[in-house]
C-alpha cells in the first residue's frame, strides 16, 4: 500500500464516483463517515472534506431520512469522463491514428485564461511542443472539446487534427522533449511496487471478504485515477523499451477485477442501498 495516505477529499471523491453514483447518487453524512473509518479517517476530517467540496460545488447537501450529499449536476460530466479515462484507456494508441494538436493565444490582460489552459492540457495528457502549442493522441479530442467547452475556455484555442509528423527530429526524440516520461514511470514505478504486494497476497485466497475488499479498493483506485491522466497513452514505438505502465495496468486491472464488486457490496451493507 503507499506510504502516503490520499487526501480525506480524494477518497470521499473516489467513493462517490465508484458507489454513490451507482446507489442513487446520494448518501448520509452519517453513513460516508462510517465508510470513511474504514479507511482510518476520522468524521471531522470527513466533515471538513465535505465542507470544502460543497463550497468547491462538488456536492449539494439534502434530507432524505438524514442529512446527507450527492454529487452536483455539474459534476456528472467529470465522472463520465473520468469513468472513460480510469477504466477504458488502458492501452497505447496506435501511431496511425494521428494527434490532435491545439493551438491558443490568450490576450496578456486574460492571462489567468492562460494559465488555466496550460494546467487543464497538461491534466489532460496533452504534451507542451512550443510555446501555446500542445498535443496528444487523436483519440484525446473528444476529451480536450467536452474540457474546453465546459470550462468556458473554447473561444482561445484552435483545435486540429494531424496524420503524421513529418520531421525534422526523429518522432521518440521529439516525444520525449514533450513530455516528461521519467516522472510519469516513476508514478507508475510508485504504484506497481505499492499494491503488486496486495495483488500477490488476494492470489491465495478463495474469498474476498468485502470490508477487506473495500479498505483495499479505494486507496488503490484513488492513486490509480490520476496516472490516466498524466499519461497520454502515447503509441508504442515512442515509448522506452521498459515502459512501466504495462506492468501498472496488469496490476490495476487485476485488482479492479478481485475488489470492485465485494466492496461495492460491503458499500450497499452499510448504507442500505442498492444499485439496479
Amino acid at each position: 500500500m503507499s506510504e502516503t495516505a490520499p487526501r480525506p477529499s480524494s477518497l470521499i471523491h473516489t467513493v462517490y464516483g465508484e458507489y454513490v453514483r451507482r446507489l442513487g447518487g446520494w448518501i448520509s453524512i452519517a453513513d460516508l463517515i462510517a465508510l470513511m473509518a474504514e479507511l482510518d479517517v476520522d468524521a471531522q476530517a470527513v466533515r471538513s472534506a465535505i465542507s470544502r467540496l460543497k463550497k468547491g460545488g462538488t456536492l449539494l447537501q439534502e434530507r432524505h431520512a438524514g442529512t446527507g450529499y450527492r454529487l452536483a449536476p455539474a459534476m456528472d460530466p467529470v465522472f463520465e469522463e473520468g469513468d472513460r479515462r480510469i477504466f477504458h484507456s488502458l492501452e497505447p494508441a496506435e501511431l496511425a491514428d494521428g494527434w490532435v494538436v491545439a493551438v491558443f493565444s490568450v490576450p496578456e490582460s486574460e492571462r489567468a485564461h492562460r494559465h488555466q489552459l496550460r494546467s487543464r492540457l497538461s491534466w489532460l495528457g496533452f504534451g507542451n511542443a512550443a510555446p501555446g502549442v500542445w498535443l496528444a493522441p487523436a483519440r484525446l479530442l473528444p476529451d480536450a472539446r467536452r474540457l474546453l467547452e465546459r470550462l468556458g475556455l473554447s473561444a482561445y484555442v484552435h483545435l486540429f487534427l494531424s496524420a503524421e509528423y513529418a520531421g525534422f527530429a526523429e518522432l521518440p526524440t521529439a516525444v520525449a522533449s514533450w513530455w516528461d516520461l521519467p516522472a510519469i514511470e516513476a508514478q507508475y514505478a510508485a504504484f506497481t511496487d505499492a499494491w503488486r504486494p496486495v495483488a500477490e497476497e488476494l492470489r491465495g485466497q478463495e474469498r474476498t471478504d468485502p470490508v477487506e475488499a473495500f479498505r483495499d479498493y479505494v486507496p488503490m483506485l484513488t492513486e490509480w485515477r490520476r496516472l490516466p491522466y498524466l499519461d497520454p497513452g502515447l503509441p508504442e514505438p515512442l515509448l522506452p523499451a521498459d515502459w512501466n505502465a504495462v506492468p501498472a495496468r496488469a496490476v490495476f486491472t487485476e485488482l479492479h477485477e478481485r475488489l470492485a464488486e465485494p466492496s461495492l457490496r460491503y458499500v450497499e451493507k452499510v448504507t442500505g442501498l442498492s444499485h439496479s
